[in-house]
């Protein structure tokens, strides 16, 4: 018999109590809250598909139970945007052809934030690095590396 355990977590700055069972992954306690931006794509933790940033950190939600995000932060794809102002790095994935039918985009946006937030000024090869953990099936990965490189761009005019 499983107990349900009591959790509080702060998603995209709203703070949420659920109980769920203590084998919950994250990804689908987030996509029951509506956060339908995290995306199933393996379940194994080969595809990037499900990366939410936890405490900043980039994490894959389909290898987490719920109860390790207790009391902690997390940051989805839904919450990048400023109101109607889509962050630099979704702007440069629409701008620079990079989404492709969209399922993958938002594991790769969030890994692309998590390697900006940490380095800067990234080489093509230190992202290539960071992003070696999302696969896409209809790129070639070319425009997403431009992306990235043009994102980090953007935000180095911002500071």
């Amino acid at each position: 018999m499983n107990v349900k355990k009591h959790i509080q977590l702060k998603v995209n700055g709203q703070n949420f109590e659920v109980d769920v069972e203590p084998t919950a992954r994250l990804l689908d306690v987030l996509r029951d809250l509506g956060f339908v931006g995290v995306k199933e794509g393996c379940g194994t933790g080969e595809c990037g598909a499900c990366t939410v940033l936890l405490n900043g950190k980039s994490v894959l939600s389909c290898l987490l139970f719920a109860v390790q995000a207790d009391g902690k932060e997390i940051t989805t794809i839904e919450g990048l945007a400023s109101g109607n102002k889509l962050h630099p790095v979704q702007e440069a994935f629409i701008e620079h052809g990079a989404v492709q039918c969209g399922y993958c985009t938002p594991g790769f946006i969030m890994s692309s934030v998590y390697l900006l937030n940490n380095n800067p000024k990234p080489t093509r090869e230190e992202i290539r690095e960071e992003l070696s953990g999302n696969l896409c099936r209809c790129t070639g990965y070319v425009k997403i590396i431009d992306a990235v490189e043009a994102a980090a761009k953007k935000l180095e005019v911002k500071q």
